[in-house]
């Protein structure tokens, strides 16, 4: 009776709020309703006062909210990135994450957040993969329902993005994906779907990309057919930044607000097409509706309730990114050295070698870059765990072989100066990098007045010698360092991309011989162009840095030899942001720079040897039968370091499961994903991730779901009665632990045209030592249904299927038959 109550309410309060949207609506001219359809800079819609509308503000994620100012002055919470998330496979964790980070929007005064991203990792060499949550569509729709349901429980809006097929980076601007419809259905649009359905998300955010010839920006099949037809969206439908290119395409395609702007194809564009008889007024009422509702929805509109009138209690958003951490690292290997398993750590002392050890790599490069307040490094988080002189550290291998924006050593500020040399502002300077869109500008600082600006400071470096400068950005730069000038002129691009100043890689211009400890004054004078190919103005470039490079063979020497002394041996290994970042892809999946020399030399001095593989998605492990244990970390948040250390001295089991195939490039069974004339084609069908790996009758290293803890399990039995799997299992270890039951469905009969087997279901259990537990878990109908290309539409295949369940694809431990 409650809930039918809660239900009525609910309807109700949507009632409301639509008869003031229409009201609203009712009272805007065709000028007006146009505007509100084109930003009014990069981050935000204009206000409309004259309909009690205040301005809608978004922002990007998805591990934090940054604001509507790329800046650390106001610091964000970093949680680890969506891979870690979703290895953690737990929906109600995603759903307290977007909880946390709804109270860090509303604290910034954002509406809408524009995450999570749930394109699926259907090549390991997609660059972006790491804010994408996994290989599976079912896993993902999961966890992107939780975080949807949580942000959205703060009363903040999302934007499950990018619709649809944008699963590279590659050429991602003009790119058409030509993809089948059944795979379409059952894989890369399935997590949309799902997550439409079970979480009602408040808006969609339509990719660069096309598909099967269509831009999606225009795509009217995609978005009015299925999207808004099918499945009954009500939310806004936004363009990714600059993808929208066609007025009247994309309105009648059902793209109702393009980004950033003034200069868009909406605004007064729109408003003309229309006087024009192009475009049909009612297509600008209904986009506009939509941006209305919204704006209820959030409590924006005057005389609409918003659908959260009391937020959820405040989270410890240290806490939270912490747990998610320690509970996302996915422990692959563990083997026994001396009697005992390597992990958890035996009371001794520990060498810890890497540079990520000290320098962490907390979160992957592009538009999801947020800043912390603070970082915990694994070698702050095992300082403080272990006892005093247990831990040493040494360098190892740094994989840092390009120059990276300035971090370390440096502090800077941003002096804005007009053409006369007269100062008009400051702004702040987050690890040497500005990047100022639209008007996001310092107090002061207007685009007319803004000739120059000069990154300005100190910087006191950690080593003595031969110190790399070097500049990203394009233009007329001027570099001093020491008072010395070291590049006077213009820096150009090879790459026609409007964010090459933000993804592209640094250009080195000095080399200073320098003394640490000792502080220097460094300066980087930028004279401001706005591209003619961003219709926004943009200031963007940074100052780059490197460390003198020593021998590599001396660095894993020292590393060595530490080991050697040691009861344990850590070694940290990551990828870089040239490896990992929005703007492109991968090349190959081998850790950068002498990391694996280092694994495998470290390990030769001490078979007692743990390495953490610090990565947003998989690498290739050459060394990992060599080696103790294998934890991978992902890109694991501000509070990485601290998580590491309670995972890895046992105060807490790892707690993850992977998400997505880890294996060699070599074997892996799809891996285009550079287009030929523009196209590519998904060739593959629905055999992605670990339908492809089976299907192609190949072992990868570490299979999907994978994942060890420090305890153990026996699997008692499974029975299915209708729709309900229920698994009882044992801890048979000696400690407590938690355990993620999967349940795969296969067909009895191979068939050709479906994969081997796929994930149906999965839930997870907690117990002590020696004791049982029961898992129930709920298998959908659309798990036993394909898409019928020929009908156009689901069919539901009867026959006979094996339900497995287990700890992994590969780890079936019971299963029973049972007709469909």
């Amino acid at each position: 009776m409650a809930e039918a109550a809660q239900d009525r309410t609910g309807d109700t309060a949507d009632r409301a709020r639509e008869a003031a949207v229409e009201a609203a609506l009712g009272r805007l001219g065709l000028d007006a309703k146009a505007s509100l359809l084109s930003g009014q800079g990069m981050w935000s819609l204009p206000a409309l006062p004259e309909i009690g509308l205040e301005s809608l503000v978004m922002s990007d994620g998805p591990i934090g909210v940054r604001g509507v100012h790329w800046t650390a002055d106001d610091p964000s919470v970093a949680l680890p990135s969506p891979t870690a998330l979703a290895a953690t496979w737990d929906p109600e964790l995603a759903r307290r994450a977007g909880v946390l980070l709804a109270q860090e929007a509303r604290r910034k005064g954002v509406h809408v957040l524009l995450a999570p991203t749930v394109n699926l990792h259907r090549s390991p060499l997609g660059g972006r993969h790491f804010e994408a949550y996994s290989e599976d569509p079912y896993l993902t729709g999961r966890i992107g329902t939780g975080y949807v349901s949580g942000v959205q429980s703060g009363g903040v809006g999302t934007t499950v993005k990018h619709f649809v097929a944008n699963d590279a980076e590659t050429d991602r601007f003009t790119v058409d994906n030509v993809v089948s419809e059944r795979a379409l259905r059952e894989l890369y649009l399935a997590p949309f779907e799902a997550i439409v359905e079970n979480a009602r998300p408040w808006g969609i955010m339509t990719a660069y990309n096309s598909v099967n010839g269509t831009t999606m920006t225009e795509h009217r099949y995609l978005v009015n057919e299925v999207l808004r037809g099918e499945w009954g969206f009500d939310g806004f439908n936004v363009s990714d930044w600059m993808a929208a290119r066609s007025t009247a395409d994309a309105i009648t395609g059902g793209l109702d607000v393009a980004m950033p702007g003034p200069q868009t194809v909406y605004g007064p564009a729109l408003a003309q097409a229309v006087r024009d008889g192009d475009v049909p007024e009612s297509a600008v009422d209904a986009a506009v509706r939509n941006v209305l509702r919204l704006a209820a929805r959030v409590g924006i509109l005057e005389g609409a309730g918003p659908v959260v009138t009391e937020p959820p209690a405040d989270v410890d958003g240290e806490a939270l990114a912490r747990e998610t951490a320690r509970r996302s690292f996915v422990l692959v290997r563990n083997e026994e050295r001396g009697g005992a398993p390597a992990l958890p750590l035996r009371p001794g002392t520990v060498a810890l070698a890497g540079a990520a050890a000290r320098d962490a790599r907390v979160l992957g490069g592009g538009s999801a870059t947020v800043f912390p307040a603070h970082i915990v490094s694994p070698l702050d988080g095992l300082t403080a765990a272990l006892p005093e002189g247990a831990l040493t550290y040494a360098l190892g291998a740094d994989p840092n072989e390009e120059l990276a924006v300035a971090d370390q050593g440096f502090t800077l500020n941003a002096v804005c100066y007009d053409a006369a040399g007269a100062v008009v502002g400051t702004g702040s300077s987050p690890n040497g990098q500005v990047q100022w869109m639209g008007d996001d500008l310092p107090e002061g600082v207007t685009h007319d007045n803004l000739h120059s600006v000069e990154l300005t400071g100190t910087f006191t470096p950690r080593e003595s010698g031969a110190h790399t400068f070097g500049i990203k950005g394009l233009g007329t730069f001027t570099l001093t360092v020491d008072n010395a000038v070291h590049f006077d002129g213009v820096q150009g691009a090879e790459k026609d991309d409007p964010f090459i100043s933000f993804f592209g890689a640094p250009v080195e211009r000095a080399r200073v011989e320098l003394t640490a400890g000792q502080t220097y004054e460094v300066s980087l004078r930028y004279v401001v162009e706005f591209p003619a190919n961003i219709p926004m103005k943009v200031v963007g470039f940074a100052l780059a840095h490197q460390e003198p490079q020593r021998d590599a063979d001396e660095l894993i020497a020292e590393a060595v030899e530490a080991a050697r002394a040691a009861d344990t041996a850590v070694v940290v290994v990551a990828t870089t942001d040239r490896v990992e970042s929005e703007g492109f892809d991968r090349t190959d999946l081998r850790l950068p720079g002498r990391q694996d020399d280092l694994v495998r030399a470290v390990a030769a001095a001490n078979p007692n040897t743990v390495v953490v593989v610090n990565s947003g998605s998989p690498v290739e492990l050459p060394w990992r039968e060599d080696v103790a244990a294998v934890l991978l970390s992902w890109f694991p948040g501000q509070e990485g370091g601290a998580a590491l250390a309670d995972v890895l001295t046992g105060a807490h089991e790892p707690g993850g499961r992977l998400p997505t195939t880890w294996g060699s490039l070599a074997d892996a069974p799809v891996v285009q994903v550079t287009p030929a004339n523009g196209e590519l084609p998904y060739t593959e069908g629905v055999f992605i991730g670990y339908r492809a790996w089976e299907r192609a009758g190949r072992t990868p290293a570490y299979a999907f779901g994978h994942g060890l803890g420090y305890t153990d399990w026996e699997y008692e039995s499974v029975e299915a009665a209708g729709s309900t799997v229920t698994v009882r299992l044992r801890n048979s270890g000696e400690r407590a632990g938690r355990e993620v039951v999967q349940v795969y469905l296969a067909p009895v009969e191979a068939d050709a045209e479906r994969p081997a087997r796929w994930l149906a279901g999965f839930a997870a259990v907690e117990a002590g030592p020696g004791d049982s537990a029961e898992a129930v878990v709920e298998i959908p109908r659309r798990a036993f249904e394909i898409w019928d290309e020929t009908a156009g539409g689901w069919a539901f295949v009867k026959g006979s299927y094996e339900i497995a369940a287990g700890r992994s694809l590969a780890d079936r431990r019971v299963s029973t038959i049972v007709e469909a």
